[in-house]
């Protein structure tokens, strides 16, 4: 009987995080509370810069974008918040960094739960990915529900399942 596998990764669809963008700045141009406010959001590659005229504004944007990211199915998780800087004409700015891939930490936590599991599966660190490999697909499944009940700082997805 040949082995069956999957991989463990981290990813955040870029495409839906615009669609998301879009749709928050969709919503600031229509609420009250954002007339006349200097609110912008701004992508550039693994980094959203959030501007806003205060810091409870700039709260408010970001909660407007988790909501519209929750609906398009985007992880929160995967959002690394940056600290709030003063920008240019008395505004407020912060880089939220988006988390692409699995990093070292995550990668060795995740190896050593499926460890102590004692199932009778593989895992290995293929750069920014975990390939876990056994004889039973039960126990590949059992693995799935183990790592989507662990407490991890990343939102995990599994792929490729052969």
């Amino acid at each position: 009987m040949a082995d069956s596998s999957f991989d463990i990764v981290s990813k955040m669809d870029m495409q839906e995080m615009t669609n998301a963008i879009t749709q928050t700045e969709k919503e600031l141009a229509s609420r009250f509370d954002f007339k006349g406010s200097k609110s912008s959001l701004t992508l550039e590659k693994e980094t959203l810069v959030v501007v806003s005229d205060d810091d409870y504004k700039l709260g408010a944007l970001i909660d407007i974008l988790q909501s519209k990211m929750i609906k398009r199915g985007l992880p929160i998780k995967n959002i690394e918040y940056g600290t709030i800087e003063s920008a240019s004409m008395g505004t407020v700015r912060q880089r939220l960094k988006l988390k692409q891939g699995i990093d070292q930490e995550n990668s060795k936590k995740i190896n050593t739960l499926i460890r102590d599991a004692k199932l009778k599966v593989k895992s290995q660190i293929q750069g920014d990915q975990i390939r876990v490999t056994g004889k039973n697909r039960d126990d590949l499944q059992a693995v799935i529900q183990l790592l989507r009940k662990a407490d991890l700082t990343v939102d995990l997805q599994f792929t490729n399942m052969k």
